[in-house]
């Protein structure tokens, strides 16, 4: 009998043990699933964020309080800044242009070589935009007033500002656009919407900067007191020979003073500029061929 009660107990202490060291193998691979689930399913989320959606910074603010936005694309070392809209609602269609870059890139992330980082100031002057348009933010040829204005309505910022006389290159108060005397503002840098480039550029360093203006059809060098870097000759010439834009290397219509250009090529920065044919088209093919001759050039 005893024999007996002794096997029954042996049998059920087995039984038990099993039990136990099952129910242990189920929580770890329980556990093992969703440590797996942790490690690995954010990793792909992260990266297509990454490879697919550009990162957004609102770098300042205009004297009306609008946002002055930056798009910025790629990941590499080596920086690449392009600005529209400067002179505001009198040049829209550069910033129309920039827009459209933003939606190709968002498009076909490929294009940017994995050692440059692309960052697009769409509307250097949104109140200036506001005043043909009506709108805020992005808007389409059909937000543009038809109705005649003066001439250079939406060029100046909200404090009558001509925005590109307002950087630290042979600065003064009053300065040329054409035959007219304009605003320069109180001091270099005394407006917002020129402090957050100033900011954004110290910040971003970039090896090279292209500014979208119209209407003189042409690709301009930069210069401040110091004469044109080698490098911003290099870069007016590849976007030039790329778009079919032809290539100047001083503007000397009238004279500038406090441009944003000069200011970056007096800190080493080369910088150009494209004038489009009109003040109403965007002349895409054309820019994208400079556009991605530009990153080839850098690519190197």
């Amino acid at each position: 009998m005893r024999l007996r009660q002794s096997k029954q107990l042996l049998l059920l202490l087995i039984v038990s043990v099993v039990a136990v060291l099952s129910a242990v193998v189920m929580v770890i691979i329980v556990f093992s699933n969703k440590k797996t689930e942790i490690i690995t399913e954010p990793a792909k989320t992260v990266t297509t964020e990454i490879t697919k959606s550009p990162v957004h910074k609102i770098i300042g603010k205009t004297v009306e309080g609008r946002s002055i936005d930056a798009y910025i694309y790629g990941t590499g070392k080596t920086h690449l800044m392009f600005i529209g809209g400067i002179h505001g609602g009198y040049e829209w269609n550069s910033v129309l242009l920039a827009y459209q870059f933003i939606d190709y890139l968002k498009a076909n992330p490929e294009i940017i070589p994995e050692n440059i980082t692309v960052a697009i100031i769409p509307s250097a002057n949104p109140d200036g935009i506001y005043r043909v348009t009506g709108t805020n933010g992005r808007f389409t040829t059909n937000d543009v007033t038809t109705a005649s204005l003066p001439d250079g309505t939406g060029r100046f910022n909200a404090h009558g500002v001509d925005l590109n006389r307002n950087f630290d290159c042979k600065w003064k108060p009053k300065s040329m656009w054409e035959s007219k005397v304009v605003s320069a503002g109180t001091s270099a840098f005394s407006e917002p919407e020129a402090v957050a480039i100033r900011d954004f550029v110290k910040e971003f360093s970039p090896a090279g900067a292209v500014f979208w203006h119209s209407k003189s059809n042409a690709v301009y060098a930069s210069e401040c007191t110091d004469g044109i870097l080698p490098i911003t000759l290099k870069i007016m010439d590849v976007y030039s020979r790329a778009s079919g834009y032809s290539a100047v290397k001083s503007f000397d219509a009238y004279e500038i003073s406090g441009d944003a250009e000069g200011w970056l090529a007096s800190i080493n920065i080369p910088a150009i500029t494209v004038e489009l044919k009109t003040h109403e088209t965007v002349e895409w093919e054309k820019n994208l061929a400079g556009f991605t001759a530009l990153l080839r050039y850098y690519s190197i």
